[in-house]
């Protein structure tokens, strides 16, 4: 049974920082693209950041690009997403995914597996 537990969420203020956890378990992770997704109070889940294999090549959102960092310890089967310069738009859900098939088709609609998520509130 594959479980994607995510932690580290909490309540921060505007520009601070956070770094969340998702440790996996069930699966073979080193061969698990991961990636994080949000959704925010009223707003579709959206696509944060995703990671390869050996973490080599990693992808962002727009809004995060240059603010957050995702990364990966295979050998704790762990990824994490280093959030700074948070903003109040930030505030959301973040959960972590795991795509057995493709590193390009992650999407909101193409995931395999699903964390249950932590909340990040980000205040002014």
């Amino acid at each position: 049974q594959v479980q994607l537990v995510e932690s580290g969420g909490g309540l921060v203020q505007a520009g601070g920082s956070l770094r969340v956890s998702c440790a996996a378990s069930g699966l073979t992770f080193s061969r698990a693209y991961m990636a994080w997704f949000r959704q925010a109070p009223g707003k579709e889940r959206e696509f944060v950041a995703a990671i390869n294999w050996s973490g080599a090549v990693t992808k962002y959102a727009e809004s995060v690009k240059g603010r957050f960092t995702i990364s990966r310890d295979n050998a704790k089967d762990t990824v994490y997403l280093q959030m700074n310069s948070l903003k109040p738009e930030d505030t959301a859900v973040y959960y972590c995914a795991a795509e057995l098939s493709s590193f390009s088709r992650i999407a909101v609609d193409n995931i395999d597996y699903w964390g249950k998520g932590t909340l990040v509130t980000v205040s002014l």
